[in-house]
């Protein structure tokens, strides 16, 4: 009975794999395509704009600091694959003003074509305690990492509706999946990604448009470097829990993703293990992929139950030792 049960499961499971491939998107085809890359002048947006270059793709990026965008442009240009390429730069903050970034995404598209990817990189991180973060603080980074996505994104959603074809990416992360110490502000802008993304994907799938969603772990760039500075003790301990990843590896996960038409792009053991853990209505791109969401999350649940211990912990013992420190500083 039991090899019976096994078989069937092999054979239920063989029959997924089979039909899976039947119901997920055509993978785009980055030869010849126009890629926009938001923040594309360092850190994972530019190593993504490298990544989609060397596969053929000609490159619109944009960014505030125009001496970054050249530097950026020039680092990208040795990695050609013909003398067709074009990388093109656009100075200008994806934030602030509608209409200017809709004015440049029309620029881009005269130059190099309709855009076939749009990637939006642009961030900020900030931490600090709830009560200690300036209330500009939590509107800036829902200006800059939502406002920011959705401009772009609303700048090249009309033309890619009308071509048939078409791949948005938004770049969350991790704490985008679930909230952390210090990250009141940074994680509330990034889970709104999240809640723009699904619904945009139901909107747009019909019309062959497919949005992949990254959370990508703390990762060697610019922007963590200079996070890191201003961390809360907590903050910085939670995130010691995990490896940092390097930038041409997470970029390389995203754009993979992305030409799948994935809605979901995470980066190694911890990444899959949220991923599955947070899908809830997410959309899926394959009937596997589902099914491993049903089959691990038990498992996944009871893992994550020793991880939220251990941060809970983590922050106890730093108060633990302000309150002695305290003391001691009045004994003093």
């Amino acid at each position: 009975m039991l090899l019976l049960a096994a078989a069937f499961l092999v054979a239920f499971v063989l029959l997924l794999y089979m039909v899976s491939p039947l119901i997920s998107p055509k993978p785009l085809a980055l030869p010849g395509a126009h890629v926009v890359v938001t923040g594309g002048s360092s850190g994972i947006g530019k190593c993504i704009a490298i990544e989609c270059y060397k596969q053929g793709a000609f490159i619109t990026l944009v960014a505030r600091n125009e001496d970054r965008l050249l530097q950026a442009k020039k680092e990208i240009e040795k990695h050609s694959i013909n003398d067709k390429q074009v990388v093109l730069c656009i100075s200008v903050d994806v934030s602030q003003d509608y209409n200017q970034v809709e004015n440049v995404i029309k620029q881009a598209q005269e130059k190099l074509g309709p855009v076939d990817m749009l990637v939006n990189c642009a961030g900020l991180s900030l931490s600090g305690k709830f009560e200690d973060l300036e209330v500009s603080t939590f509107e800036k980074l829902m200006s800059v990492n939502y406002l920011g996505s959705v401009y772009p994104s609303r700048a090249v959603i009309t033309t890619m509706k009308e071509r048939r074809v078409g791949r948005i990416v938004f770049v969350s992360s991790q704490a985008g999946q679930l909230g952390l110490f210090g990250f009141t502000a940074y994680s509330s802008s990034k889970f709104a990604i999240r809640g723009l993304a699904e619904a945009l994907q139901m909107e747009v799938k019909p019309y062959n448009v497919y949005v992949t969603v990254a959370y990508p772990p703390d990762t060697d760039t610019p922007g963590f470097a200079e996070e890191n500075k201003t961390k809360p003790l907590e903050t910085r301990l939670i995130s010691e829990t995990t490896s940092v990843c390097k930038p041409e590896q997470v970029a390389k996960q995203i754009v993979k993703d992305a030409i799948q038409g994935n809605f979901n792009s995470s980066i190694g053991s911890d990444g899959y293990m949220l991923s599955a853990l947070t899908c809830g209505m997410a959309p899926v791109t394959s009937i596997t992929e589902g099914l491993q969401q049903v089959v691990t999350m038990g498992l996944f649940r009871t893992i994550a139950l020793f991880y939220l211990g251990s941060f809970d912990s983590i922050i106890r013992r730093c108060m633990m030792q302000r309150a002695k420190s305290a003391i001691a500083d009045k004994t003093d």
